[in-house]
């Protein structure tokens, strides 16, 4: 069962569509077991259902030939070089698609299989476990505070910082009113999530009552 299906160095039709047939309906398992753990758009699960059996087409072809080898690896580095960065759950589901793809492209239809499923299942099961959560710590907040041009913003607010915030992270900067006021971005994390109002107030008395933002901080990541 877990041998491989090819026995000699030549593919017959009949291994190759074997193959292909397990690629495809392990690769459509793995991407609705993964959907329910990874938020992505559906071209990127459609993908994932397909790499497998893309990747193994890729070895089963070069099956030792050196030169096809290398101009696979430069036409997959291009691909990769053409390519946003996704998060990283979209690059370890990358990654499993193509290592169950290797196992595909050599035979071994068992190996890949047990690849895509079980660490679909394994993975599904530790991101549902409280673990890697650390609920002490308050969640990072996206602050935007909008102050007057005539204020300098370089350390106007490094006292209620240190006052109500364990972390501060200057994100961005940029004009607003037709250049009469700066909007200025942090990541914080606050000492104390009840103390938000009074962190506020705060800060009201120091950028003149104008427009302050406290939003719940998402990463922008590239979606694949």
């Amino acid at each position: 069962m877990f041998d491989s299906i090819y026995t000699s160095s030549a593919v017959t039709v009949a291994q190759f569509f074997m193959m292909a047939a397990f690629a495809l309906a392990a690769g459509l398992a793995f991407s609705w077991l993964m959907s329910f753990r990874i938020r992505s758009s559906k071209r990127f699960f459609l993908v994932t259902a397909l790499l497998p059996f893309m990747v193994a087409v890729v070895i089963t072809f070069v099956n030792g030939n050196i030169g096809a080898g290398v101009a696979i690896g430069g036409a997959f580095a291009l691909i990769r070089f053409r390519s946003a960065q996704g998060s990283a759950d979209e690059l370890a589901a990358i990654l499993i698609t193509m290592g169950s793809g290797i196992a595909f492209g050599m035979g071994y239809i068992a190996y890949g299989v047990v690849i895509l499923l079980g660490l679909a299942v394994i993975y599904s099961l530790i991101a549902a476990l409280p673990i890697f959560e650390h609920k002490g710590d308050s969640p990072e907040m996206l602050l935007k505070v909008t102050i007057p041009e005539s204020l300098d913003y370089t350390d106007v607010f490094d006292d209620i910082f240190a006052h109500y915030c364990k972390s501060v992270e200057k994100t961005g900067v940029k004009t607003t009113g037709m250049g009469s006021m700066f909007r200025l971005s942090f990541k914080i994390r606050m000492k104390d999530a009840s103390e938000e109002k009074a962190f506020i107030d705060e800060l009201r008395t120091k950028n003149g009552n104008l427009e302050i933002a406290v939003l719940p901080y998402e990463e922008q990541t590239p979606q694949l």
